[in-house]
């Protein structure tokens, strides 16, 4: 269960995709872009939001992290980018957050363990490793996969069983 030859984290972040379509499989069009409050992401969101996130925060980071001394990161905040989330195609969004992360994937693999030592200033966190920011994508991933699993359970589920729904409290 280990990964004792490279960096942590990646066969977490590998089955991502798969752990997530697992999830979204019965999903029709409509399922993927229901919201349960105004405020609250879609399914096609949540995606749309990963695809973004893969390329513009974390590959950033990860080549930074490599090819500068010290990089400086800002706080990521996904409610600055709702426009670019909100009209999104659940399908297109999921199968390109899927090919960036199979590249990262394949790139991080071939990084030596000591690789994760390098550094960064987080404006927010201070100094942080790549190893660090590989466990944080980890929690990001898990937050997201239990967000999805939540939509699924409430759009698909709830309903559908009945008065034994009523002994669920969702969150989605």
């Amino acid at each position: 269960m280990a990964e004792d030859d490279g960096l942590d984290c990646l066969d977490l972040l590998q089955e991502t995709p798969a752990i997530l379509r697992g999830l979204i499989r019965e999903l029709s069009h409509d399922d993927a872009h229901w919201k349960p409050a105004p405020d609250r992401f879609s399914v096609a969101e949540v995606f749309a939001h990963l695809s973004h996130s893969e390329d513009h925060c974390y590959r950033t980071r990860v080549d930074q992290f490599l090819n500068q001394e010290l990089p400086e990161f800002e706080q990521d905040d996904a409610q600055m980018y709702l426009d670019l989330y909100r009209d999104a195609n659940a399908e297109d969004s999921f199968d390109h957050f899927e090919e960036q992360r199979q590249t990262n994937i394949e790139f991080l693999r071939t990084l030596p363990r000591s690789a994760g030592g390098r550094k960064a200033m987080h404006t927010v966190a201070g100094e942080i490793t790549l190893q660090q920011m590989l466990h944080e994508w980890a929690m990001h991933d898990l937050g997201h996969i239990r967000q999805i699993a939540e939509l699924v359970r409430a759009r698909k589920h709830w309903q559908a069983a009945g008065r034994l729904g009523e002994f669920y409290q969702l969150r989605p």
